[in-house]
């Protein structure tokens, strides 16, 4: 075999584990949602969401049954709860978030 050939074929190796591993990276979003949605209590339990910039904001029936700890595990890098609504830092994924939680509920 002619080393031009090996290096094509290790280019082409070398690229074909790049997009594996730019594929596992990648969020699923709505799987990210769902589970969103089931951590803050189920979609009955959600009165309204909105997204501003960085932050998700959620208004709750009760507050009391939502997972906090689970939310921060899905990506949250801050969860401020006031009276019955949570402010939820998820950063450059809220608004992605927001957009396929808007579709199943």
């Amino acid at each position: 075999m002619s080393t031009w050939f090996q290096y094509v074929l290790i280019i082409i190796a070398l690229v074909l584990i790049s997009l594996v591993v730019v594929k596992l990276m990648r969020k699923d979003f709505h799987i990210e949602a769902n589970k969103l949605i089931g951590y803050l209590g189920g979609k009955e339990n959600i009165i309204n969401a909105e997204c501003n910039m960085s932050r998700f904001k959620v208004i709750l029936k009760d507050v009391s049954i939502v997972n906090k700890d689970a939310i921060e595990r899905l990506g949250a890098k801050g969860i401020v709860e006031i009276d019955n609504q949570l402010k939820i830092i998820f950063g450059k994924d809220a608004k992605q978030l927001k957009k396929y939680i808007d579709e199943i509920l």
